[in-house]
């Protein structure tokens, strides 16, 4: 009886954590759009991503990037920061239905605050101007980390390639030397 009164109360001390920190965070910054599968395969193939990279996909939404990166370029770590919970969720579906929960993880936060420094891939499907916000924390990365833009650039930060897949216009910079 104490044991399961105990594990009641844990259950519900984790309920009320978890429902404390999604109240902390702040709401999306944009709405919700999906990269088609073509662009994310771009994106991927642009950024030169393999079997030993940590890729970071900032404003994940359903889990697509990071689990392409796992099933197709052979990532064994990737993690997906997106500050809707109903992303989340349906990103760990995603993954789920898509066999890759051991090597994808999906973290409700917020991407402004989220330590990235072992990321040696960023993407991003972000507005310009959110893009120039985050640039001081992504200079901050490994020299050599490659970042990649869907349809928004990053200011007068000149990308050092652009690609259009289908319409899309995808951006690529690398992390300089300091």
């Amino acid at each position: 009886m104490v044991l399961s009164c105990l594990t009641l109360l844990s259950v519900c001390v984790t309920a009320v954590m978890a429902q404390a920190q999604n109240e902390q965070l702040r709401r999306p910054d944009v709405i919700y759009v999906p990269t088609p599968q073509n662009v994310v395969e771009g994106m991927l193939k642009m950024a030169d991503v393999k079997a030993g990279d940590v890729v970071y996909d900032l404003g994940s939404g359903d889990g697509r990037i990071p689990i392409t990166a796992v099933q197709k370029f052979g990532v064994t770590r990737a993690i997906g920061i997106d500050i809707d919970p109903q992303r989340i969720k349906e990103a760990n579906e995603n993954a789920e239905k898509a066999g890759v929960t051991g090597n994808v993880t999906f973290l409700n936060q917020d991407l402004f605050t989220t330590d990235l420094s072992e990321a040696t891939v960023i993407t991003l499907y972000l507005l310009t101007s959110l893009n120039e916000k985050l640039r001081p924390k992504l200079l901050e990365l490994k020299p050599g980390t490659r970042i990649v833009s869907h349809s928004f650039d990053m200011g007068d930060w000149t990308p050092e390639k652009t690609e259009t897949i289908n319409g899309s216009r995808i951006y690529f910079w690398t992390i300089p030397a300091r």
